[in-house]
C-alpha cells in the first residue's frame, strides 16, 4: 500500500472546508485511493497550535481531527521522543542556510527513516530536500 507523509498543512486543509487548500487536499486523497498516512506527534502539535486561536468551533474541530487520526488504522502517528528531537535538531543545524522549522526537520528525518518520498503539503522546503509535494 502506498505510504504518504501528512504535514501540518494537510491537516489544516482537511480540518477546515473554508481553507484555500481544502478542495485540493480532498481531491488528492480521493485520487490516490487507499493509502497509509504517516505523520508525527510534532506535526499534530503544529496543527493544533495553528487552530488554537481560531475560536472554539475550529479549535474543537482540530482536536476531533487529531482524535480521528489517532483512531484510524490507516494513519501511523510516530511518537515524539528525545531521539526524534535530537535527529531534527541535528538536521536543523546541518541546514543553516535554510528556513526549515524544527518540526519540518523532524518530519524530513522521519520520512527518510520510513523511506517515504511523497508528502501531503505545499511547503517548498520539502521540495528543496528532494521530496515530492502532492498539494
Amino acid at each position: 500500500m502506498r505510504r504518504l507523509f501528512a504535514d501540518a498543512m494537510y491537516w489544516i486543509a482537511i480540518a477546515n472546508h473554508k481553507d484555500q487548500w481544502h478542495a485540493k487536499a480532498v481531491h488528492v486523497m480521493r485520487s490516490l485511493g487507499q493509502a497509509t498516512l504517516v505523520t508525527t506527534e510534532e506535526v499534530l502539535d503544529e496543527f493544533l497550535t495553528y487552530y488554537s486561536g481560531h475560536g472554539p468551533v475550529l479549535r474543537n474541530n482540530a482536536a476531533q481531527t487529531v482524535e480521528d487520526a489517532l483512531a484510524d488504522p490507516l494513519v501511523i502517528v510516530r511518537p515524539q521522543s528525545h531521539q526524534s528531537f535530537l535527529d531534527g535538531l541535528a538536521f536543523y543545524k546541518a541546514r543553516p542556510d535554510k528556513e526549515y522549522s524544527l518540526t519540518d526537520c523532524i518530519s524530513m528525518q522521519a520520512m527518510r527513516q520510513e523511506s517515504i518520498t511523497e508528502i501531503l503539503t505545499h511547503d517548498n522546503h520539502f521540495k528543496q530536500e528532494g521530496f515530492t509535494l502532492l498539494l
